[in-house]
């Protein structure tokens, strides 16, 4: 059920004009052939963000994602993310990307797998690593400015809902 209280401060709950605060992107910004969308599904503490749509990676492409930028840092005591999910068995990223990363390519990654019922996932910030050797190794969560739930690098149909983001 969407709208439990999770441990820690609430980032994204997608309430209010969630739709405007999230972009999707896909591979086809750089000639790939996925496709899909991201929707705010529902409204006030019913409302999840849901990103759908098929991952091709023909073409040098495989992604899809629903990507929130932002400028307030959190907090530097953050020591991973809290987020509700749920989706169709498949495996997911959240990447995190800070100001200091040289190429619109890199990013920290996490992994997930969106069981078919809600259910918490908990990522520690330490365990998301760089996509690139030539990056920082590690990052502070003050210097977070950008999170994306992303479908990635195989072939498959997407289906994930969120319907709430915090921070511990």
């Amino acid at each position: 059920m969407a709208g439990q209280a999770m441990a820690g401060p609430v980032f994204e709950e997608f309430a209010g004009n969630a739709g405007a605060r999230w972009a999707f992107v896909a591979d086809r910004v750089m000639g790939g052939l996925s496709s899909g969308e991201a929707q705010i599904i529902g409204s006030g503490p019913e409302a999840v963000l849901r990103l759908t749509g098929t991952v091709s990676t023909d073409n040098n492409g495989g992604f899809i994602q629903a990507r929130r930028r932002f400028s307030d840092p959190w907090p530097d005591a953050t020591e991973g993310l809290d987020l509700r999910v749920r989706g169709n068995g498949a495996t997911y990223h959240v990447f995190l990307k800070t100001p200091d990363l040289s190429r619109v390519w890199y990013s920290y990654r996490a992994t997930f797998v969106a069981p078919s019922d809600w259910q918490e996932i908990r990522l520690p910030l330490a365990d998301f690593e760089p996509s690139h050797d030539a990056m920082p190794q590690s990052f502070a969560a003050s210097d977070v400015r950008s999170i994306a739930i992303v479908a990635y690098g195989a072939d498959f149909e997407a289906d994930v809902s969120i319907d709430r983001i915090g921070l511990y």
